[in-house]
């Protein structure tokens, strides 16, 4: 007599998928995590240059800030470094401070997380307030 039992091939099927399920959820609420961490928090001053909203399908407002540079003879100031940042989507009093703001040296205070969304925005760098240097 054979008391061996084997497992259905159902079961198997079920189980592989069960796992592999899993394996995709846990993985997205990794990424999502990772997304949302917060990596440092700081400031930088310049000369906002640039200030647009972005994207076919998700729109992201995105800005560059001329952080210094190289005075030429004429007066004109020759952009050595400049700093891409993004301002979260619903942001809207930030967005309109900084374009109210621009050509004027501002001091932009933001939050650097380790991974952004694609629908959040194209850097990692997250401006949340404004202060015009005086």
């Amino acid at each position: 007599m054979d008391t061996t039992q084997t497992i259905p091939v159902k079961s198997k099927w079920r189980k592989r998928i069960l796992v592999f399920l899993f394996s995709i959820i846990a993985l997205f609420v990794i990424y999502v995590l990772i997304c949302g961490i917060s990596y440092s928090k700081g400031s930088r001053t310049g000369v906002v240059v640039k200030l647009s909203q972005k994207g076919f399908v998700f729109k992201t407002y995105e800005g560059q800030m001329n952080l210094g540079g190289i005075t030429s003879g004429d007066g004109t100031l020759l952009p050595t470094k400049v700093w891409d940042f993004s301002i979260q989507k619903n942001d809207t009093a930030t967005f309109n401070s900084i374009t109210r703001s621009q050509g004027k040296e501002v001091h932009l205070y933001y939050t650097e997380v380790l991974k952004s969304f694609f629908w959040q925005a194209d850097t990692k760098y997250f401006v949340t307030k404004v202060e015009i240097v005086k």
